[in-house]
């Protein structure tokens, strides 16, 4: 099995930061793509950010300039650095990464149980 656990969250107020960590941990071979996403009440699940077994990064408009995502493939960890924060930050975070068990290529996506985040003064 594949466990993904996410920490770091927490209350902040508009304009500080929060530093996220995802560790992936059981029978991995190796990860491809490890992403965040976040879900806020009353709203679909969406992508944050994500980044590439070779580092490329893509983020959503609402975040770009203002989130940082980096991973530790040695590790198989994930970080979304996330300044500047806005009220409408907040959601629950969860990460995801396409795993690898066998070492065949074939990739199956698991997912963290979340952390949350709010933003309020």
């Amino acid at each position: 099995q594949v466990q993904l656990v996410e920490s770091g969250g927490g209350l902040m107020q508009p304009g500080g930061s929060l530093r996220l960590s995802c560790t992936a941990s059981g029978s991995i071979f190796s990860t491809g793509a490890m992403g965040w996403y976040r879900q806020a009440p009353g709203k679909e699940r969406e992508l944050v950010a994500v980044i590439t077994s070779g580092g490329s990064t893509n983020y959503a408009d609402s975040v770009a300039g203002r989130f940082t995502i980096s991973r530790d493939n040695a590790k198989n960890m994930v970080f979304l650095q996330m300044n500047s924060l806005k009220p409408e930050d907040t959601a629950v975070y969860y990460c995801n990464a396409d795993v690898d068990r066998s070492g065949l290529g074939y990739h199956y996506t698991y997912w963290g149980r979340g952390t949350q985040v709010t933003v309020s003064s």
